[in-house]
């Protein structure tokens, strides 16, 4: 069984920097590409960036390119999130989830087991 923790959401001001940690567990965490998530209050849940197995192919949504890298650590089985310039659109409850597969496809692709979340508040 799959487990995803996530760690390092918080309070944060506008402008200011957080990174996400999620920790794996449970399958061999190189053999899949990985994801992060959010979703805002009131709103859907929305995807954040995705990275695949290696590490070598990263994606991401437009409301966070430039501001945001996906990254991740085999050794560790944990993937992270370092996001800058945060602003108040980027509250939300993060999620990290796993890919059913070593890559990600932008045209589709489903993460199968998702962690609980964090909270990333941003303040203005």
């Amino acid at each position: 069984q799959v487990q995803l923790v996530e760690s390092g959401g918080g309070l944060v001001q506008a402008g200011g920097s957080l990174r996400l940690s999620c920790a794996a567990s449970g399958r061999t965490f190189s053999n899949y590409a990985m994801g992060w998530f959010r979703q805002a209050p009131g709103k859907e849940r929305e995807f954040v960036a995705a990275i695949n197995w290696s590490g070598r192919s990263t994606y991401y949504a437009d409301s966070v390119k430039g501001r945001f890298t996906i990254s991740r650590d085999n050794a560790k089985n944990t993937v992270y999130l370092q996001m800058s310039s945060l602003n108040t659109e980027d509250t939300a409850v993060y999620y990290c989830a796993q890919g059913s597969g070593s890559y990600y496809y932008p045209a589709g692709s489903p993460f199968t087991s998702w962690g609980q979340g964090t909270q990333v508040t941003v303040s203005s």
